[in-house]
């Protein structure tokens, strides 16, 4: 595939203004502007594909035309259930165009999840990508009266032979009178205050709120959001976190459709890092875990190196941690910056080249706090990673860490046109042009979320300093208030533990107790290769777990976290759990968030024998 910026060789465009008022029209303004250049790209049986910007809008035109012909009318819901690929674009797209409105729904979602989000947004159509999701609607499809059609992307091992097809939908729409030209009047048509998507939020204390977004929601979020990046057609992303997730479909359909940039769609799974690596983007969006992650397969295979490359590897990360923090500042000095050009010919450019980060402009954290010592080794071998602070009721749209002015344990400053305010209890309030229209059917929770004079209340515990740059403490719920009266903020411990590569998950307890324990799940396959190194035979999850060694070895996480924390913040005891953590069974909502109060259920035992 072409990894060269631009792709196809074409100079980057930023439009003349932001005069669309909605996602589509920007798309078809990309269509007529820009035709033969690259919009799309698919990894599809170890071959890249591409659609241009008039093919993409093409195969929105036939989609839109043949969810008309289905009967889809101005108000209704389209649902997509499936991985990331360009049918789930296509299909977004063309439902805004209609005047309907698309809702994600995540591929990991059980089929009781399935059931409730369909029921509560009353999808008339459901978009399901391949046998797995249609098992899942086809069990509760009796409980789903609202449902008319069903619509399968990939029917490999499927033998019903009625099952509509996304083929056969795209045909439907083709064979149409002019589908263009319908859509173009259709979008012409669209009420830019209207709702065009909904985003079910994780539902970590309750079941999921479906969020309100508008069209002018939208592109609002795409405006400010190129305006601070220098967002053009010459970027490239990766789509890969799950698109009904506002942080992917900002990514994904947001700036790059008001960009004109190149969205990639790899094998994904297990094939990430590779994916990465072939695509080499310009743009990248990685929530902390995926940062993490990177850092300890750097040190993972940094541990069987040759004694040289562990030389030269431990010399230049040492350098780079030194000066990392006038790289944060913008004020590297000549020595430095030339210690820096050695560090790079030596380390640093492979490894990121290996990681899929050498082409990097705009490198993103963003959906949970980073820990510090992780930004920190990625801006030590040279990949400049900014925080960022929003949410799905603001359209992502609040702070954005200025690209010469990194503070650890910060998220930036308000982005272009945000109010950012601190209530009298705290909590984190935002007002914006990104702020949602309400939850659905839930007019209580709207005048909770939005109060009179526009303000969001975020739900989170923050402070803004003299320079105007938010610190985020923890989630208002979430803080612990020990047994003494001490206020302590569980996700910081909880990030810390987490820095390790040895640690998947951490849940801090300690609410109305004398101290704080903590309940630690390990990252199976790091703590696994490291227990074969050692001799330590293992069979299962639980097995490796249960091992006194391994016990030991996390101890010393502990410890270390510890030794940088105050005497109340401390960890006095853990326990080891005995399996990973699971959406499917309640644990862990769709994006990977820890339901507290599930987890607190089912480890109750465990947790009450740290306290006798």
């Amino acid at each position: 595939m072409k990894t060269a910026a631009g792709g196809l060789g074409t100079k980057p465009v930023r439009h003349a203004d932001d005069a669309e008022p909605t996602l589509p029209a920007r798309l078809l303004a990309n269509a007529h502007h820009r035709p033969s250049a690259v919009a799309l790209r698919e990894k599809h049986r170890g071959y890249w594909r591409e659609w241009t910007w008039s093919e993409y809008a093409r195969r929105v035109a036939n989609t839109a035309a043949a969810l008309r012909r289905l009967g889809v009318a101005r108000g209704e819901r389209v649902a997509i259930h499936a991985e990331n690929r360009p049918e789930w674009v296509i299909a977004d797209l063309a439902a805004q165009s209609i005047g309907a409105t698309s809702v994600g729904i995540y591929p990991t979602s059980p089929s009781a999840e399935v059931e409730y989000l369909l029921a509560h947004c009353g999808a008339t159509v459901l978009i399901a990508e391949d046998e797995e999701q249609l098992d899942k609607v086809r069990a509760v499809r009796g409980k789903l009266p609202a449902l008319r059609h069903i619509i399968v992307i990939d029917t490999r091992g499927i033998g019903d032979e009625d099952l509509l097809t996304f083929a056969a939908l795209e045909e439907i729409g083709a064979n149409t009178d002019d589908p263009l030209a319908a859509l173009a009047e259709s979008v012409a048509a669209l009420d830019p205050s209207s709702p065009a998507i909904i985003v079910y939020t994780s539902g970590t204390t309750g079941p999921p709120k479906g969020a309100l977004l508008s069209h002018a929601n939208l592109t609002a979020s795409a405006s400010t959001f190129l305006t601070a990046l220098g967002g053009t057609s010459a970027d490239e992303v990766l789509s890969y976190l799950p698109l009904c997730h506002i942080a992917e479909r900002l990514t994904s359909v947001i700036d790059s459709v008001w960009a004109g940039s190149v969205v990639n769609f790899g094998e994904g799974g297990p094939a990430f890092p590779r994916d990465l690596r072939d695509i080499q983007p310009t743009v990248f969006l990685g929530v902390p875990r995926v940062w993490e992650k990177l850092l300890a397969g750097v040190e993972l295979r940094m541990a069987d190196a040759s004694p040289f490359k562990k030389l030269v590897y431990r010399s230049c990360l040492r350098q780079g941690r030194r000066i990392a923090p006038s790289r944060m500042r913008g004020t590297t000095g000549l020595t430095d910056r030339l210690i820096l050009a050695l560090c790079e010919l030596l380390i640093f450019r492979t490894l990121r080249e290996k990681l899929g980060m050498v082409r990097v402009r705009v490198a993103l954290s963003g959906a949970a706090p980073i820990a510090p010592e992780v930004l920190e080794f990625l801006w030590a071998i040279g990949i400049h990673v900014r925080e960022g602070y929003g949410q799905t009721e603001n359209t992502a749209i609040c702070t954005l860490t200025p690209a010469d002015d990194i503070r650890l344990g910060m998220v930036g400053t308000a982005l272009p046109g945000v109010e950012l305010s601190i209530a009298d209890d705290g909590e984190i309030i935002t007002r914006s042009a990104g702020v949602f229209l309400g939850y659905l059917d839930d007019p209580e929770a709207s005048a909770q979320a939005v109060d009179e004079q526009g303000w969001l209340h975020t739900g989170d515990i923050g402070v803004v300093d003299a320079d105007g740059f938010l610190r985020i403490t923890d989630r208002k719920k979430d803080i612990i208030i020990t047994a003494g009266g001490k206020n302590v903020s569980p996700s910081e411990i909880e990030n810390r533990l987490k820095v390790s590569p040895y640690v998947r998950e951490a849940v801090v307890i300690g609410d109305r107790r004398k101290y704080l324990t903590a309940l630690i799940g390990i990252e199976s396959d790091v703590v696994g290769e490291w227990a074969s190194r050692k001799g330590i035979g293992y069979t299962t999850y639980a097995d490796l777990s249960g091992k006194p060694e391994v016990t030991t070895l996390i101890q010393t996480v502990v410890d270390s976290t510890n030794a940088v924390l105050a005497d109340v913040e401390r960890i006095k005891r853990f326990t080891l759990i005995t399996r990973e953590l699971d959406h499917e069974y309640g644990e862990l909502t769709a994006t990977h968030k820890v339901k507290r109060a599930a987890v607190a259920k089912l480890f109750g035992g465990e947790i009450e024998a740290m306290y006798r």
